[in-house]
């Protein structure tokens, strides 16, 4: 899984974000500072898409100077190990854990899972923020369903509902366990929801933009963190993010074809809003462990607050269409997620 692409078009209309009750003096730390748990030793949290120099790979960073366990995934071992190494080069003590992860098959989803259920520690927060490479319709090796779609839908789906037991385990009187999905403002380019792209693909046209699904996967984080919230009946709270325009290596060829790199190579800067990757880290940050969102389940972050009303499309904010992805995931699992 890849690097995330998150880029907005520079406009003339400053985006309006609608802060929370205090302005964070420091956006990648102020939650850790001002939350209390964050000093319990028991404190545990998974995230995915961990690799080197992304933005998982830096929320993981600051999250393991603080947290109990830090299990970091990837469908990759080789650089899982040097995700770990790096981190624990940056935190020396860091209790990090591996976990072999590839979202894009259900078979290796429950693989992980069993594994993941067999931990003594309950898991207090999950970070959904793996992605597959953006590019035109490509199915997965089982055929079945769309890669990019299994990478950040289905399969974190079908991984949340395996190992929920181990979630809910880390419920008290005092606290409520967090699943946070990594979005992207590129879900504003989806005018609707395309369902047949995530339970039949393979007919939808094959020529179907990259962008296209990613807008459409991208929809489907916000949808699902607010329905798991709903059908939680508040035992878990669930959050959605953009963490801005954040370049990596990896993301090179997906800038150039949006057009924001130029045939040189060089970053059209006037153009786009660009983040450094640890500011792109800092909103994942906020919305895992910021406790002012407590009352606000299944809101959408930008800039480490809840983001203006305008910042997400209108299909995003339909309870219709949450409910349908959820059914729809359900028939692509082959199994439903119950609470």
């Amino acid at each position: 899984m890849r690097s995330q692409t998150h880029l907005r078009r520079r406009s003339r209309t400053k985006t309006v974000l609608i802060p929370l009750s205090k302005p964070p003096p420091s956006l990648l730390l102020h939650s850790f500072k001002t939350n209390s748990r964050l000093a319990d030793t028991r404190n545990s949290v998974l995230i995915t898409g961990t690799s080197l120099n992304g933005i998982g790979f830096y929320a993981a960073q600051v999250i393991a100077k603080y947290a109990h366990l830090v299990i970091i995934t990837g469908y990759n071992s080789e650089r899982l190990k040097l995700s770990r190494d790096a981190i624990q080069n940056e935190v020396p003590g860091a209790n990090i854990r591996l976990l072999t992860l590839d979202l894009s098959s259900l078979s290796a989803v429950r693989d992980a899972a069993a594994e993941v259920n067999a931990y003594a520690e309950p898991l207090h927060i999950i970070i959904h923020n793996a992605a597959a490479a953006l590019v035109p319709l490509k199915l997965t090796k089982d055929g079945k369903t769309e890669r990019q779609i299994a990478t950040a839908h289905i399969g974190p789906f079908l991984f949340t509902k395996l190992i929920l037991t181990k979630i809910l385990a880390s419920s008290s009187t005092t606290y409520v366990p967090r699943v946070v999905t990594v979005s992207s403002d590129g879900h504003l380019s989806a005018s609707a929801m395309n369902f047949n792209l995530f339970r039949n693909p393979e007919a939808e046209p094959k020529s179907t933009l990259g962008f296209t699904i990613y807008s459409q996967a991208k929809s489907a984080n916000i949808l699902f963190v607010k329905e798991l919230s709903k059908r939680s009946g508040g035992r878990i709270n669930g959050y959605s993010l953009h963490p801005g325009g954040t370049y990596t290596e990896e993301s090179i060829e997906t800038f150039r074809e949006m057009g924001a790199i130029g045939d040189d190579g060089i970053l059209k800067m006037e153009n786009y809003d660009w983040k450094t990757l640890p500011q792109g880290a800092a909103t994942i940050v906020t919305a895992a462990f910021d406790p002012r969102l407590n009352d606000l389940p299944g809101s959408f972050l930008e800039d480490s607050n809840i983001a203006a009303d305008d910042r997400v499309a209108k299909h995003c904010k339909d309870p219709a269409n949450a409910e349908k992805l959820w059914e729809v995931t359900e028939e692509v699992i082959g199994e439903k997620f119950e609470f």
